[in-house]
């Protein structure tokens, strides 16, 4: 059946079918109401017109007596599913989300579920669910629990192969589920098995899911408004859970508990008895969690719950309770909570399934450990069953922590089928813990066990194994063939190959492999045999017999000895099923390392090119080639740390006998094995090069003495020779048994071999032996034999050939027939017992092959030469075998050091042209037969024809083109039809030929050249090992003397069999150790190992990358105890700034009771009559406008009772910049023009605005003392009312009155001590200034106004201590320059009169140091009014900017500051970069406004950056800085009204705020030139009415284009859909066609509404 439509038949969803009002109280109505349809909803959560059931009639007052309750089971019809496929999770960067979904009603059965998942969805079977419960609402977790959570839950899920189960809704915990998935999960999607189950009526848009088999694209981000939730973008399968009810929870909870109980009773393993584990864990959660958690410990099995304490609600209240329950069971509770405590109460009865979680604790395990011990406690199962499930679950730390603890009884065996359950499941971890706890391999790995672990059957390993064994068969095996051991055998002598034989195919073996396969005969042979007699020696495999050995399960009922199976045979098991974790782990156990190394090395190379012959891929032909090289460069590093430990005992490790390995040694392994890294180590080298020379001990001219020593056997009593201890490592050859010297035999020690060996040879019989003997003396003496039988060969092969044989070609003939002689004996001696193996091991090398060829050709020639008729026949047969004779030179030469090299790239060369040769011979073919065939058409058949097809096209390679015979039609005898076309082929034959393929040729024999010239000495070192080897076994006499050699071997033999000697069948190089000699030998084998471990983990640990992690690590846990130290600094310098305030405001009452003593005491007349008359004299008031202040100045005039109660103030100077800016300075001057100040807001009131006689209560003040400049201000009764409650409300820099602000502007900025004289001579000046206005007002002005002063002066101490306080300057290792950062920070004030509270955003009291980098890569940022630079913050006091990120500083132009220097002669910039923070704050505030109110149907909320003052202390310069944004950068629109058509939402929106600014704030602002990236703006444009009565001053910015950029907007604006959403939608075309008096009077006419002006008013304020 297809997927399809098998999803389709089997799951379905729920519909409800009748209409049931949810609420009874409506009206009466028909059933098509139109209120009903939009109001009344069903039972389900559907609304009439949503609903697809039937109407059940009208709807009634109150509930009837019958009234029908809504059920699943009555009202909902169930359907074919339609909502099935895969959810492609949008908006996910860091990793590609896709999810399986399937819509399925609440009452489909569980086992359906799982066989979706396992086979529809192919999840994995599961060895553990955990179920997470909690929260559904979003909460908070503190960062440590939030990463305890997650990791644990993850590391836990993914080290066992769990499910995670959860609701599967993006809020709660799922979410947080969905984070540590984000977080801490694999990439690997089949490891990712997180199962939401959340109901399908919930899901935001889930009519989006409908499809069949389909792909959604989802948007995991679901709308706040609505009370759906959005599915979870990390979970990997969603069951919808369906009952027909939309919007309503709780129909997949029964699910969920039927689904979990299910898989609880699945088998964890098919291999093993253990149900599926099941855990609960509870992340906070509300009260029905408790009830969740009483119903699973309550169940009658048992689920575990694991509670995170510290996530909040439920759960925190569990793990109080338990806590408390620890002792007494139960707890004093209060009535009003004894429901929920009777609910806890009863959980704490089952209270050890219940585990609590502490993050906090140090002394606590991880949180993925508790995870899984808990689920383990929930079992209850036995400590067996217990370390099977820490089994499946591949968690050896667990079972070791947990299970195998001391004090635990184990009895005899019990762990042996763990053991056999943890190889086949290939844990090794499990397999080192249960060696480690005293599993003896001794005991467990029989026969029979070790059978079955090659019978079984796990991927495609196995099937490679079973078409080995048929290779190595020869025969098809049936599906159900049980391998045998036999097998086994047979496969490994395929593999290894040459002589190499297994002990699984030898005799011994295989009668006590029937024996054990039947009881009857093996109780026939114990009748028979003792069991001293029973002895199976083993050579190349495990399974020796040992006496006293304790009697296997195989024969228990036997009493035969035990054939133990070691680590060897599992070795070999773990490398045969390509487990190479495994055959790593093993390699480390046991004896014989290195031996194991190079047999692991030989089987996966044998079996990559098995691979790749049979096809069965090219993966597993690569993966079995890179264990091989891991293997080989093991054996190589093994011996490489051998041999710096000793060097000797390397060596010997090279060249022991190793009976478990065929009698093979380790070095013939490697050879066997092309392990070329091994065989040319240094170790290795100087072994063959101590063979070579024997104990000759030459270091100049060798071949000289040796020569001369040949020559002259006297001169050899004159060589030196090595001493027995120098070569107690070099294995004896075999002509030392001869001579009945045998140092290495078995059973004596080296130095009873060396007093035996000088007991039996006198000193100069002791030295010819030792000269004849060495392999180079041998090499030298044959080569002198065979040159002298070259020279006699060709005498023989260039003279005539006589009736009867000369004295040279008899002395030929004999060289040649002993030659033969030797070459048989040569096959004779071979290892392989069966003679077929012996020729195929003898053919396999090159120059074996050449000298058969000679043999037998000159044989051929020798049976021809006898007779007259063939004699000239035995001549050309001479000559030709002379050239195989005359090649077998080379091999001599390859003995050579630098000779060797280049025959080895010579050989290469030869056999890798073999492709390119025959791509030139089917060229050559074709050209030949056509030119024949067109030359001679009339050729009769002939062996000729083809000497003649190849003969000339051949010799045209070479150059020779025959150019006479190239136009055939040149002699009209030869011109045939269709001669005239072969110059045209020849020409072609040419190109081909002669320019590509020769040329190819070429390049390739380079390319080869080049590639083995680096390698080439490495390959010569390989091959020397067979030249040593050939020579070492050779007997020493040359050819034709060798037949002495020949008597002599026959004669010794026939002796030892009539003595009836045991003969030792020891062939090659071997090393024979006493058992004494074995064992230290094997202890240092084993020492070495253990150093090459430790000296690998030493490496890794200091390796660079290793040493980066420790650091980081470090670095983290540091960062972790500053941030800690962080808080408790911050903590205390908070409570100094407390004690510091308290302080200072003793100091301000000590200096406000003076000054007030000092009022008080002033009695002077004339002052009283100066106040009199200043109160008097009405003086005009001159209107002064605020050319610095941040504020918003408004067109017209505005009543005192039109302004907001409680405004928000803005500060247009930072205080620390006001003060100490008077004449004479030398930092930045912030002194104003005449005319200015710095009130928050300018208001026109009548009073200002009035003519001077309507004037009332006005005086003059002046400035300063001896400024001719003097200010006026007047008071009318309602003034001073409204100054008064303001007075009461607001800071200093919050009065009304120019004065008190000049005076403000007079504070000294903290800049050093030396200032402190100005400070108190301005101070004076206020005081002197103060008095006077105090004498011009009542008591209760009196009153104020000493408030006011005193606030003055307590801000003036605080802000003297301040400078005491400031930090030093940091010095920055960075790079960068220091800037002094001043920001606007808001803060509440209360109001006493109206209890009102509102924000006033001021600006900080100091400057806040920063170190800023610009960037070396600037882009093109400047404007048409400013520059801007990239920098980046390289260390910045508190959070004024944050460390390491990207900001952008921006300063005017000086041809800007030029411009406007007229306005503003001093502090130009600092004016201008005020204008420009005070412009993008009130834009900012406009926006804020703007979200506020905008419609849900506009997505979109725009916001402005914050923008910052800063001071360029190296250079004096005012600059602004703001946050850097990236992305792409648009221009919305500009200053002239110019904008873009708008593409998208966004735009239209941020274009529609224009609009909406200037409708808003009754025509009179109007915020332009939009720009940022994105919904992030910056550089707007406060546009403003022009105000004819101020003149001359700048509003904002310099880019203020007044009433013309209006006109412009206007003229150019187009509303768009975002418009018409905030009801602006004025048809601006007609009034286009107006003029501006008409423009003017319709926008007073569109504008009178006094709600628009107060709501800008609060905007301001």
């Amino acid at each position: 059946m297809k997927r399809r439509s098998w999803i389709q038949a089997t799951f379905s969803k729920r519909e409800c079918v009748k209409f049931l009002p949810a609420s009874h109280d409506h009206h009466r109505c028909y059933p098509v109401c139109q209120v009903c349809q939009s109001l009344v909803r069903c039972c389900c959560g559907r609304l009439i017109a949503e609903h697809v059931g039937l109407y059940s009639g009208l709807l009634v007052h109150g509930p009837g007596p019958d009234e029908e309750e809504w059920s699943v089971l009555q009202h909902t019809s169930v359907s074919p599913t339609d909502a099935f496929g895969s959810l492609d999770f949008q908006g996910s960067t860091k990793r590609t989300c896709r999810a399986k979904y399937v819509r399925l009603s609440c009452d489909t059965p569980p086992e359906l579920l799982v066989q979706l998942m396992l086979r529809e969805w192919h999840m994995e079977m599961p060895k553990l669910v955990i179920s997470v419960h909690g929260g559904t609402d979003n909460f908070p977790l503190s960062p440590r629990v939030c990463q305890a959570f997650s990791t644990g839950l993850i590391t836990a899920a993914e080290s066992t192969g769990a499910w995670i189960l959860t609701d599967g809704i993006n809020t709660g915990v799922s979410k947080y589920v969905g984070d540590a998935v984000k977080m801490y999960g694999s990439h690997d999607h089949r490891k990712r098995n997180v199962v939401g189950i959340p109901p399908w009526g919930i899901i935001e848009n889930n009519s989006d899911l409908i499809g069949r088999d389909v792909l959604r694209h989802y948007q995991a981000l679901g709308n706040p408004l609505s009370k759906r939730a959005s599915l979870n973008g990390m979970h990997s399968h969603f069951l919808l859970v369906d009952d027909g009810t939309m919007g309503k929870s709780g129909c997949q909870i029964d699910l969920r508990k039927r689904l979990e109980r299910h898989i609880h009773f699945l088998k964890i393993h098919p291999r093993l008895p253990q149900h599926v584990p099941l855990v609960c864990v509870v992340v906070e959660g509300g009260p029905a969690i408790l009830s969740v958690v009483l119903e699973y410990v309550r169940r009658s099995s048992p689920v575990p719950v694991l509670v995170f304490e510290g996530t909040g609600r439920a759960a925190d209240l569990l793990a109080l309770i338990h806590k408390q329950t620890a002792v007494e069971r139960h707890v004093s509770h209060k009535q009003e909570a004894s429901e929920l405590l009777s609910i806890l109460m009863e959980c704490m009865e089952y209270r050890e399934l219940i585990t609590i979680f502490d993050s906090e604790s140090e002394d606590l395990q991880e949180a993925d450990v508790t995870i899984l011990t808990t689920s383990l406690r929930g079992t209850r199962a036995s400590p067996e069953e217990q370390l099977n499930i820490t089994l499946a679950w591949d968690r050896a730390d667990v079972a070791k922590h947990n299970i195998l603890v001391y004090g635990q009884q184990w009895q005899v065996g019990s762990l042996e089928q763990t053991m056999l359950d943890a190889l086949v499941m290939d844990r090794v971890s499990f397999v080192k813990l249960l060696i480690e706890n005293g599993m003896t391999m001794r005991r467990f790995l029989t026969i029979s066990r070790l059978e079955q672990l090659y019978n079984i059957h796990k991927g495609s390993s196995d099937h490679f194994l079973r078409h080995i064994i048929e290779d190595a068969k020869q025969t098809r095996l049936p599906a159900v063939y049980r391998i045998s051991l036999i097998d086994i055998g047979m496969v490994i002598e395929y593999l290894i190959g040459g002589a190499y034989r297994s002990t699984y195919t030898r005799k011994s073996f295989r009668a006590m492999y029937s024996r054990i396969h039947n009881p009857t005969l093996l109780n026939l042979n114990l009748m028979k045999t003792s069991p001293s007699r029973s002895h199976f020696h083993r050579t190349a495999r495990p399974c020796r017999h040992q006496e006293g050995a304790v009697v296997p399960q195989d024969v228990k009922s036997t009493s035969n000895p035990e054939f133990l199976c070691t680590f060897n045979d599992l070795f070999v098991w773990a490398v045969l099923k390509h487990r190479q974790e495994m055959a790593m782990f093993l390699w480390q156990h046991g004896e014989q390392a290195m031996a194991r190394a190079v047999v692991a090395c030989k089987l996966y190379r044998a079996m990559a090119v098995e691979a790749r012959e049979s096809n069965m891929g090219d993966s597993m032909a690569e993966e079995l080639k890179k264990n091989s090289l891991e293997f080989g460069q093991l054996a190589v590093d093994l011996l490489d740390q051998a041999f710096r430990e000793n060097e000797r005992m390397a060596m010997k490790l090279l060249t022991w006998e190793m009976k478990d390995w065929s009698n093979f040694t380790c070095l013939q392994m490697a050879v066997s094995s092309r392990l070329r890294p091994f065989v040319a180590h240094n170790c290795t080298q100087m072994l063959l090069t101590d063979l070579w020379m024997g104990r000759l001990n030459l270091s100049k001219n060798s071949w000289f003495k040796i020569i001369a020593s040949i020559l002259m056997p006297v001169a050899i009593q004159m060589l030196e020779f090595k001493s027995q201890a120098e070569m107690s490592h070099v294995p004896q050859p075999q002509e030392a048994l001869q001579f009945g010297w045998d140092p290495g035999s078995p059973g004596a020690s080296e130095q009873e071999g060396a007093e035996r060996g000088s007991r039996c040879l006198c000193p100069w019989t002791r030295k010819v032996y030792d000269f004849y003997t060495a392999p180079v003396v041998k090499f030298w003496f044959h080569t002198m034999a065979f040159l002298g039988f070259l020279m006699m060969f060709s005498y023989t092969v260039l003279v005539r050939l006589d009736e009867k044989p000369n004295i040279q070609e008899c002395l030929v003939i004999t060289y040649i027939l002993t030659m033969a002689a030797e070459k048989a004996r040569e096959v004779l001696v071979l290892e392989p017992r069966k003679f077929t193996k012996k020729l195929k091991v003898w053919f396999s090398e090159y120059w074996n092959i050449n000298d058969f060829m000679g043999i037998l050709l000159f044989l051929v020639g020798v049976s021809l030469r006898w007779h007259q008729e063939t004699r000239l026949a035995s001549h050309i047969v001479y000559s030709l075998d002379f050239i195989f004779w005359s090649v077998r030179l080379l091999d001599l030469f390859a003995v050579n050091q630098h000779a060797g090299p280049y025959l080895t790239m010579i050989t290469k060369m030869m056999s890798n042209m073999f492709y390119i040769v025959v791509i030139m011979a089917i060229v050559l073919v074709s050209f030949g037969t056509s030119r024949k065939s067109i030359l001679s058409p009339n050729e009769d058949p002939s062996w000729n024809l083809l000497r003649d097809v190849v003969f000339q096209p051949y010799w045209m390679i070479f150059g020779e083109v025959y150019a006479g015979e190239i136009d055939a039609c040149s002699n009209p005898e030869t011109c045939v039809p269709g001669a005239f076309l072969t110059p045209f082929l020849q020409a072609v034959y040419l190109f081909v030929q002669y320019i590509i393929m020769v040329n190819v040729l070429i390049a390739f024999f380079n390319n080869v050249y080049f590639d083995m010239s680096s390698i080439s000495r490495k390959l010569w070192k390989y091959n020397r090992y067979r030249y040593i080897m050939t020579y070492q076994e050779k007997p020493w006499l040359p050819p034709p003397l060798i037949l002495l050699s020949h008597v002599t071997l026959c004669l010794s033999s026939m002796w030892q069999k009539h003595r009836k000697a045991s003969k030792r069948g020891r062939t090659g190089l071997k090393l024979l150790l006493a058992p004494d000699d074995l064992k230290k030998l094997h202890e240092f084998e084993e020492k070495c190992v253990t150093g090459y471990f430790r000296d690998k983990k030493e490496s890794q640990q200091g390796s660079q990358i290793n040493q980066i992690r420790s650091a980081a690590d470090k670095a983290e846990e540091m960062a972790g105890i500053l941030v800690e130290v962080a808080e408790k600094i911050s903590i205390i310098q908070d409570n100094m700034c407390t004690l510091d305030g308290h302080l200072g405001q003793l100091q301000d009452l000590s200096a406000l009771a003076v000054d007030t003593l000092n009022f008080l005491s002033a009695t002077d007349n004339q002052q009283q009559e100066v106040a009199r008359l200043g109160q008097s004299q009405p003086i005009a008031c001159r209107h002064e406008q605020v050319s610095h202040s941040c504020c918003l100045r408004i067109g017209g005039s505005v009543a005192p009772s039109q302004a907001l109660p409680s405004p928000k103030h803005y500060r247009s100077m930072p205080p620390s910049l006001l003060r100490g800016l008077g004449p004479g300075r030398q930092h930045p001057s912030l002194e104003l023009p005449p005319g200015t100040s710095v009130g928050p807001f300018e208001f026109r009131s009548k009073c200002m605005s009035a003519s001077p006689e309507e004037e009332d209560c006005s005086f003059r003040w002046p400035l300063q003392r001896g400024d001719s400049r003097e200010e006026t201000y007047s008071f009318n009764p309602a003034m001073r009312s409204l100054w008064r409650k303001r007075m009461m409300r607001t800071t200093y820099m919050q009065c009304p009155d120019p004065p008190a602000i000049r005076s403000c502007l007079q504070i000294p900025t903290v800049m050093g001590i030396d200032q402190w004289g100005s400070e108190t001579r301005h101070s004076t000046d206020f005081i002197t200034s103060n008095i006077l206005f105090c004498y011009s007002v009542d008591m209760m002005d009196l009153f104020w106004s000493l408030l006011f002063f005193f606030l003055l002066a307590m801000e003036r101490n605080n802000l003297m201590r301040l400078a005491h306080s400031i930090p030093f300057t940091p010095v920055s290792l960075l790079g960068g320059v220091e800037v002094c950062i001043y920001t606007l920070e808001e803060t509440e004030a209360e109001s006493s009169l109206e209890d009102q509270s509102s924000k006033i955003s001021t600006w900080i009291q100091h400057g806040r140091t920063a170190v800023l980098q610009p960037l070396a890569h600037q882009e093109v940022l400047d404007g048409g009014l400013r520059r801007a630079t990239k920098v980046v913050c390289t260390w910045a006091e508190g959070d004024v900017l944050k460390l390491g990120s990207v900001y952008v500083v921006k300063s005017f132009r000086p041809e800007v500051v030029c411009i406007w220097q007229k306005v503003f002669p001093i502090s130009t910039s600092l004016h201008l970069c005020l204008r420009e923070i005070q412009q993008q704050r009130a834009a900012q505030k406009l926006m804020q406004r703007f979200n506020q109110i905008k419609p849900s149907s506009v997505p979109y909320s725009p916001r402005f950056l914050d923008v910052s003052l800063l001071h360029w202390r190296s250079d004096g310069q005012w600059l602004t800085v703001e946050k850097n944004m990236s992305g792409h950068f648009r221009k919305y629109n500009n200053n002239t009204g110019e904008e873009i058509s708008p593409s998208s939402g966004l735009e239209e929106a941020i274009l529609a705020f224009s609009h909406w600014t200037y409708e808003y704030t009754n025509r009179e602002l109007l915020v332009l030139d939009l720009q940022g990236v994105g919904a992030d703006l910056t550089d707007p444009s406060l546009i403003r009415v022009d105000d004819k009565s101020s003149s001359g001053e700048m509003a904002f910015g310099p880019a203020n284009l007044g009433d013309d950029a209006i006109q412009s907007f206007v003229l150019k604006h187009t509303c768009n859909s975002c418009c018409k959403k905030l009801g602006l939608s004025v048809d601006y075309s007609k009034l286009r066609m107006l003029s501006n008096i008409e423009l003017q009077e319709t926008s007073k006419w569109l504008f009178k509404n006094d709600c628009l002006r107060m709501s800008y008013l609060n905007l301001l304020c």
